[in-house]
């Protein structure tokens, strides 16, 4: 159902750690985000992604779908990508995400 998880996906950072969002300047984005070029999400603009292991702000970023959180109140996934592949715990996805998905419900999919 979600045969992303395990590509190796490439794409731009558009809100890059420490920046903030652009309608709610309170949100400090903890983690590089943005979008998989040339794959169209839920909303119909460019798939949006976590992009986790980078403690640096990226302009540019490929690495390895781990998981998706499933919004169940909005249209659109969000893909979880790893740098370096590294499989993150649940636990630790879920909390580097909360600054923006804690306003959504959602579930996490590994597979």
């Amino acid at each position: 159902m979600y045969p992303m998880i395990g590509k190796t996906v490439r794409g731009i950072v558009d809100r890059p750690l420490g920046s903030c969002h652009p309608r709610y300047s309170e949100m400090v984005y903890p983690v590089n985000y943005g979008y998989v070029s040339g794959v169209i999400g839920g909303d119909g603009e460019e798939q949006d992604v976590y992009v986790l292991g980078a403690d640096k702000p990226l302009t540019h970023f490929e690495g390895t779908v781990i998981a998706v959180y499933h919004r169940l109140n909005d249209n659109e996934d969000k893909w979880i990508v790893s740098l370096d592949g590294s499989n993150w715990s649940d636990e630790a996805i879920l909390k580097a995400i909360r600054f923006q998905e804690q306003y959504f419900e959602g579930k996490l999919i590994r597979s």
